[in-house]
């Protein structure tokens, strides 16, 4: 007995095949041959008969097919093979032994083909692996739903064989039979790229590498025209790797044209006697076997010392395999985009048997840009067209080019673009030209009215930037000191014309060592300055793609210069720029555009470290208001974000002297504040550094202390040199209010960080520095912080006695936020001296205080400590809801830090595993930084 699902789905006994009757009947079978030996409900049996509209009566149709069914095998005697068609409750199983299913051994000989090593034996397998398909899976059922699916999945795996199949036969060098097995495929599935690309490779590796080619832009043309896609990555490597491999040898060339071939078509006959008719349709010389060929070269010389860039000459590869293909590779002055873009063209002479163009448009020159009828009259000369047929207009001119490339494979080079619509008087007409752009500009029109494929170019790896180094100073000087050979790669920026311009200047100077010219390139006031050379650098190259700028972008680019963070939004833009956040925005725009700045993420941008060197050098003059203005935007947005974050906990409403925010963004709520204010935190730290490092310290220790909502949120994520940081500030100001409070902030955290007597000491200073400042509510909170650590050091009537006046100083000063927070700790101090019911009498106070969305971190705690106290107070049912309400709400607002303090309450008591797992989560999360 053998049931087939690869084919018409049947069941073959020694008899010959049951009478299996209608398509339902069929299909039933095959869903449960699909699942054989589990149980499949009636509603998936209900879902592959008849898909989202079952009639009424679908379980007692399916019930009267299972009978049917299982008569029929009872007949052919399936017991004695292990068959058996089974009723579990509410669903049906048919047990088989896989050995009886064909698309079991289909499986298994496709493993057994993959375990051999020998290619011959390889080939014998899947031959016999194929050889149990009678026509498309599951014939003859109505594949709906999962049904469908699932023949779709099976022949997957039939096609995937066969391009297995084609690669044993490859590895035996029978690509001529590589090349038979794939071709009925691929005809038969004429958009399935995997099976084209493994046709095309089998058609060049037999030999016959202009079928392999045709059938490339066949499949190509078809994706275009029935999908409107371009080939993906398998097909186009495989076209690359045709490219690469070049003629066969002993073939005839490609193509190309001669000047007489070229004439002939260009002109017609008439040219000789001085006609002026205009040119006819032509064939192209290099598909007339009369005309010997010679395809034009304008290309300059390949580029020297090429290091790197793999990834970038495969997207190339990849984009020129579409149709009429338009590759715009992009980037700052001196990435390398010429040297790209050459390096790509001189490694490809077979994939343009017609020829190559090239202009150098100098969209970013001194020199300004050529004419655009003089690129097109180069062109045209080039392309064979006598100089007195060279129309004197540029339309006309443009028109002749498109004709005249029509039916070529041709690669035409723009370098240097300045904008798009240059480019478009210069595209080719020809589906199988090619045509390569490199700007410093994004040229988004070009990508929107001709579909460029852009390959953006960005800065090189240390490793390549060395190679580069390498290539002009030799291996030997590099591997004598390779470690300020990758340093000086890395203040290059990675930037090859920055890596250049270095070697030429090691090159002329073999007594400098690499780290001697190291330590003088650190010193960013003299950066650009080594880093040009005669009319060649950094400088120079930014100088040309700055003056084509407006002068507002100019003036934001100026001032970028002196922004001391890493990133920055429109926001910190306009205040640098004293504009509105709108504005900034285009003007980031406007410098994208010109690879002047790069968008890390959607609106947050960043200066290459040589682009802010040299833009600092624009309005030198500006540094420090810019920095002021700058600090005074942090503090205004820092203030906002915990005023969202903790509506009601003020740290510092004391406002620095001369201070004038300027472009403060709102916060819809806290999640987005608290966002801000973990992503900026490297940011804000580099601006607290440098507003002390200029004498500010009245806006260091601000900056610094208004991340206190993250500070409470993220205790345990090293806070400490930051908040030493403000401290040093604080008292540099003389500020005993910024001491005080700083020194509470600190001491807490080194508190959870288990520092418990440095804290102490910080903390036992604060409480009376409050006191001198007037500062009653910082009073209250230093207490809070100095009970804490006191009750880890076992005072814990002092520590009672310090939380006692910090609740009646914030009842004072009618603050419910400090008083919330001084309760909260008392209660927890209370717990700890066994007094229970003060405990809960202190929580239900403090949750009285705060409304229902006061922060969920604090709820937590309270919730817990309620749980805890009614615990201790045998009242164990209440106490573990509590306890589970204050894990929940911990995990909601994804307070990990609450949640496994809650949870681990629970566990003390509890030994359910959804606790267990729910605190091993909540673990994970906290030592994995969330």
């Amino acid at each position: 007995m053998e049931f087939r699902l690869l084919g018409t789905v049947s069941v073959d006994t020694r008899t010959g095949p049951l009478p299996l009757g209608p398509a339902k009947r069929r299909s039933l079978l095959a869903a449960l041959l699909l699942s054989a030996n589990t149980p499949v409900p009636v509603a998936r049996l209900t879902d592959s008969l008849w898909g989202e509209e079952p009639p009424p009566r679908a379980r007692g149709v399916i019930q009267g097919h299972v009978s049917r069914l299982r008569a029929l095998l009872t007949g052919a005697e399936a017991q004695a093979y292990g068959v058996e068609l089974v009723t579990l409750g509410d669903a049906y199983v048919l047990r088989v032994p896989e050995t009886l299913l064909d698309y079991q051994r289909f499986e298994e000989l496709l493993m057994l083909a993959r375990q051999q090593r020998s290619a011959a034996d390889t080939v014998r397998m899947l031959d016999d692996a194929l050889s149990l398909w009678q026509g498309p899976a599951l014939g003859g059922t109505f594949t709906e739903g999962p049904l469908q699916a699932a023949a779709h999945t099976l022949e997957e795996s039939r096609l995937a064989t066969v391009e297995e199949l084609a690669r044993a036969y490859a590895d035996l060098g029978e690509h001529h039979r590589a090349a038979s097995v794939l071709r009925a495929e691929a005809v038969a599935h004429p958009m399935r790229e995997s099976l084209a690309a493994a046709l095309i490779l089998a058609l060049y590796r037999a030999g016959r590498q202009s079928e392999a080619l045709d059938w490339f832009h066949r499949t190509r043309r078809l994706l275009a025209d029935e999908l409107g896609i371009d080939p993906g990555h398998e097909l186009a490597d495989a076209y690359a790797l045709i490219l690469r491999g070049g003629p066969r040898p002993g073939a005839a060339p490609a193509g190309g044209t001669d000047a007489a071939g070229a004439s002939r078509a260009g002109t017609g006959p008439a040219e000789g006697a001085g006609t002026t008719a205009p040119p006819g349709p032509r064939v192209p010389a290099a598909h007339n076997p009369s005309v010997a060929p010679h395809p034009t070269d304008l290309l300059p010389r390949a580029p020297r010392g090429f290091h790197g860039r793999n990834a970038e000459l495969a997207a190339l590869t990849r984009a020129a395999a579409g149709e009429a293909p338009v590759c715009l590779v992009t980037g700052p002055a001196g990435v390398g985009k010429t040297s790209l873009a050459l390096q790509w063209a001189h490694h490809n002479p077979a994939a343009f048997p017609d020829g190559r163009l090239f202009a150098d448009l100098r969209g970013f020159s001194e020199t300004g840009e050529p004419a655009l009828i003089d690129v097109l009259r180069e062109f045209l000369l080039a392309l064979g067209v006598a100089p007195r047929r060279v129309p004197e207009s540029v339309s006309a001119a443009a028109a002749l080019f498109r004709s005249l490339t029509d039916r070529r494979r041709l690669l035409v080079v723009l370098d240097n673009a300045r904008d798009s619509a240059t480019v478009r008087a210069l595209l080719p007409g020809g589906t199988d030209c090619v045509t390569l752009v490199t700007s410093r500009n994004r040229l988004e029109g070009l990508i929107a009215s001709d579909a460029a494929r852009p390959v953006p170019l960005g800065i090189l790896e240390p490793q390549d930037g060395t190679a580069l180094l390498a290539g002009v100073l030799g291996e030997e000087r590099i591997l004598a000191e390779p470690v300020a050979a990758r340093r000086l790669a890395e203040l290059c920026g990675g930037l090859p014309l920055a890596l250049r311009v270095t070697a030429a200047r090691l090159a002329g100077r073999p007594q400098w060592t690499l780290a001697g010219l190291a330590d003088e390139l650190a010193d960013e006031r003299g950066r650009l300055t080594f880093l040009d050379v005669d009319d060649t650098g950094v400088s120079a190259a930014l100088r040309l793609t700055v003056q084509q700028l407006p002068a507002d972008a100019v003036r934001q680019l100026a001032r970028l210069g002196h922004h001391p963070g890493g990133h920055f939004d429109p926001y910190t833009c306009a205040a640098l720029a004293g504009t509105d956040p709108a504005a900034a925005a285009a003007a980031l725009e406007r410098l994208g555009s010109a690879h002047l700045v790069t968008e890390t993420a959607p609106g947050r941008w960043v200066l290459h470290d040589l682009v802010r060197l040299y833009a600092r050098g624009l309005d030198p003059a500006s540094g420090a208001e810019a920095l002021v203005d700058v600090l005074d935007h942090y503090i205004a947005t820092a203030l906002a974000a915990a005023d969202t974050a903790e509506p009601g906990g003020e740290p510092c409403f004391v406002l620095p002297e001369g201070y004038r925010p300027a472009a403060v963004r709102d916060f819809a709520d806290r999640a987005a504040a608290m966002h801000w204010l973990a992503t900026e935190r490297d940011d804000l730290a580099r601006a607290a550094v440098a507003a002390r490092g200029a004498g500010l310290h009245d806006r260091a220790w601000r900056i610094i202390l208004l991340q206190w909502p993250q500070v409470v949120w993220r205790v345990r994520d090293s806070w400490a040199p930051l908040l030493e940081l403000a401290l040093d500030s604080a008292r540099a100001k003389q500020d005993l209010y910024a001491e005080s409070r700083v020194l509470n902030l600190l001491g807490w955290v080194l508190t959870e960080e288990g520092r418990t007597a440095e804290a102490l000491t910080l903390l036992e200073r604060s409480p009376g520095l409050a006191q001198q400042a007037g500062d009653r509510l910082g009073e209250a909170t230093a207490l809070i912080n100095l009970a804490v650590v006191q009750a880890g050091q076992g005072e814990l009537d002092r520590a009672l006695e310090g939380c006692g006046r910090a609740v009646v100083l914030a009842r004072e000063e009618e603050d419910r936020h400090t008083e919330m927070l001084a309760l909260q700790h008392l209660a927890r101090l209370q717990l700890s001296a066994h007094r229970p019911g003060d405990a809960l009498g202190s929580a239900r106070t403090a949750l009285a205080l705060g409304p229902e969305h006061e922060e969920a971190a604090r709820r937590s705690l309270l919730l817990a400590v309620s749980g805890e106290a009614r615990l201790a107070l045998g009242e164990e049912d209440e106490g573990i809801l509590l306890l589970d309400r204050a894990a929940e709400e911990a995990e909601r607002a994804g307070y990990d830090e609450g949640a496994v303090r809650a949870l681990e309450a629970l566990l003390r008591v509890s030994a359910r595993a959804e606790y267990r797992t729910r605190h091993a989560l909540a673990l994970r999360r906290l030592t994995d930084g969330g």
